[in-house]
């Protein structure tokens, strides 16, 4: 494996599995959809059952159990959400086949131009890289989701003291790996870069 690539697939995994993880703990803490399972079953059923957060309500009339955390009051809440939209729910009202189709075309571009931009990206400009490595690692985690369930999971709730117009859209681990990877981008853009030094003309002699 090229050295240049280890920082790519190690960030880019562990952002991976740190969010399949927690959100395979909101489904497991948040809802009741794997109460009563055990060992493999609940692994197949976080991959398997939908609409846990009776978003559209179901038409057998059974509603999914929420528990939601208050984890710091008033401010910082674990709520189980799907989202199949994009970020603040943008694109959620297309119609499914179209919605679906859209998303897998346009996470595949965008996975496609991060990896080329990080190929791209000198070795010596380490902050970028890990930048682009935390940005790719988010978009597979929502991608996987898409992918298997047509929907992204949200369960981080943020807000102030519930008022209205102060609540942060929930998100989850991918998206926050993602906007640090933006953040890390801007900061290396700020970054002040000497011009490599170019070496003097040798002095040519003087004619004897």
């Amino acid at each position: 494996m090229k050295a240049s690539l280890r920082l790519l697939i190690l960030v880019a995994t562990t952002v991976l599995v740190a969010d399949q993880v927690t959100k395979y703990l909101a489904v497991s803490r948040l809802t009741d959809a794997l109460d009563g399972r055990e060992g493999l079953a609940r692994v197949t059923g976080y991959f398997a059952i939908h609409n846990l957060d009776n978003d559209p309500p179901r038409e057998d009339g059974e509603r999914s159990v929420l528990r939601p955390h208050r984890f710091v009051e008033d401010y910082w809440h674990f709520r189980y959400v799907e989202n199949p939209g994009a970020a603040w729910g943008m694109f959620a009202n297309l119609p499914d086949s179209v919605r679906r189709t859209f998303f897998h075309v346009v996470s595949v571009a965008a996975l496609a131009f991060i990896f080329l931009m990080y190929r791209r990206t000198p070795v010596d400009q380490q902050l970028a890289r890990l930048a682009l490595a935390l940005i790719t690692g988010g978009a597979l985690g929502n991608f996987l989701d898409r992918l298997i369930r047509g929907y992204v999971i949200d369960f981080i709730d943020w807000h102030w003291r519930n008022q209205p117009g102060m609540r942060w859209p929930t998100f989850n681990v991918a998206d926050a790996a993602i906007c640090v990877g933006v953040a890390f981008m801007l900061l290396d853009s700020l970054k002040v870069r000497r011009p490599e030094a170019v070496a003097a003309p040798l002095a040519q002699s003087p004619n004897p």
